[in-house]
């Protein structure tokens, strides 16, 4: 095993230190090698030292121009500081520069929901769940884009298919009342879907509320 390997391996075990350390002799022994710098960097990001982890990413890019995942790195603080332009930037690099990963398309579409752009999101979300079919989140949020893009027939179909993948996911049984309950005016499904969604989260306040209101005007 060599020590990006072991260094990794350290990562997924939480052993940030042991894993810092290894990355700090990689960096020494080739400091022009931008892969160090990107492990590196990701160690500062998961330890929350984010000033650093940023240094280390941009040195990345430095000395490679083409670092997809020291974009991503960087996309991940930004997101977590809130800083959605900046983020959504570095996804763009990222995805740009060939990492074209469901997890990049994910957050690009994120940044793009957050930043009310639901129909700019659609294509990120929809590659998303085309490059992993398993994953709940993704096919949830691009219900989210298509019901922000008014696309409500295509954002229950995405809904219907989280659950697919994930029956347990309060928050998809939420909008599909929310969406049977406004839309398409049916208060009977809407209240049976706003029931399972407290069954699954009982702290559910939005489910809750919902139900409340269905049982009023049923």
């Amino acid at each position: 095993m060599d020590k990006n390997q072991l260094a990794i391996q350290y990562m997924e075990q939480g052993k940030m230190e042991e894993a810092a350390k290894i990355f700090g002799e990689m960096i020494e022994e080739n400091p022009k090698d931008p892969i160090g710098f990107i492990n590196f960097g990701n160690v500062l990001a998961s330890m929350n030292d984010t000033e650093r982890a940023i240094k280390f990413f941009e040195r990345a890019i430095e000395l490679d121009p083409q670092a997809a995942t020291a974009y991503y790195g960087l996309g991940g603080i930004y997101y977590d500081q809130d800083d959605l332009l900046k983020a959504k930037d570095c996804y763009e690099q990222a995805i740009k520069k060939g990492l074209e990963s469901s997890d990049t398309m994910f957050m690009l579409g994120l940044c793009l929901l957050h930043l009310d752009q639901p129909r700019l999101a659609l294509p990120y979300f929809q590659r998303s769940t085309e490059l992993n079919e398993a994953d709940a989140e993704a096919k949830f949020h691009y219900g989210l884009a298509l019901a922000g893009a008014e696309m409500y027939d295509l954002a229950i179909e995405a809904w219907e298919k989280t659950l697919e993948v994930d029956e347990h996911h309060a928050d998809a049984y939420f909008n599909l009342g929310v969406a049977y309950g406004g839309i398409k005016g049916d208060a009977d499904k809407a209240i049976a879907l706003f029931e399972k969604a407290l069954e699954i989260q009982p702290d559910h306040m939005l489910a809750a509320n919902g139900l409340k209101q269905m049982r009023e005007l049923s």
